[in-house]
């Protein structure tokens, strides 16, 4: 079978049955210009390069999990999304020095690996909350608050009204605050018992 002259979706059908060298053609594709998006906002070509890599990792790692309904748009978005994780990532590594740590009192020592696991098992939590929603809200939600897709990008993409879209993430947000109510209650309640 020809790859190269297969569409995206049917592409991206043979990359949920694990088939990796239709991984390899989108890849191949798409790679060129989604690093070229990269550059638009980024001055280093490795950066530029991570950013297309990690995508495509995440991709493939998460390909049993995702709905895409458009190859190219959901490419496109998750490229801005990279670029934004990696700009956001430059703005919190600001290092400062101390010369003396045994006057500061602002020193604070936790538990890293209790915080990692309730971490964790939050986002287990939340994961599981969006899987009760129905597949075209969590699809729109995922789109707006991860892929981080405007109303009208969304709207334009899934072919439907920009009122659909907002009653959709709407819905998904009631149904994560009236559920993440119990988990914040446990919490609250936990950190006072500590």
């Amino acid at each position: 079978m020809q790859l190269n002259s297969l569409s995206d979706s049917d592409l991206w059908s043979l990359i949920i049955g694990d088939n990796y060298r239709a991984f390899c053609e989108l890849f191949d594709r798409y790679w060129l210009r989604l690093f070229k998006t990269a550059q638009k906002y980024l001055d280093c070509e490795i950066a530029c390069e991570e950013a297309v890599h990690d995508l495509f990792l995440n991709l493939w790692n998460r390909r049993k999990f995702l709905v895409i309904l458009n190859v190219e748009h959901y490419l496109k978005a998750s490229i801005r999304y990279q670029v934004f994780k990696y700009q956001k990532k430059l703005k919190t590594e600001i290092i400062s020095y101390s010369e003396n740590l045994e006057n500061r009192t602002e020193l604070v020592s936790y538990n890293q690996g209790s915080e990692r696991l309730k971490s964790s098992e939050l986002e287990r939590q939340l994961e599981s909350y969006l899987n009760a929603l129905p597949l075209r809200c969590r699809e729109i939600f995922l789109l707006s608050r991860r892929d981080y897709l405007s109303n009208d990008e969304i709207a334009a993409m899934l072919k439907i009204s920009k009122r659909s879209v907002e009653n959709q993430i709407t819905i998904a947000l009631k149904h994560l605050r009236f559920n993440l109510k119990e988990i914040m209650i446990l919490l609250v309640l936990s950190a006072h018992n500590l």
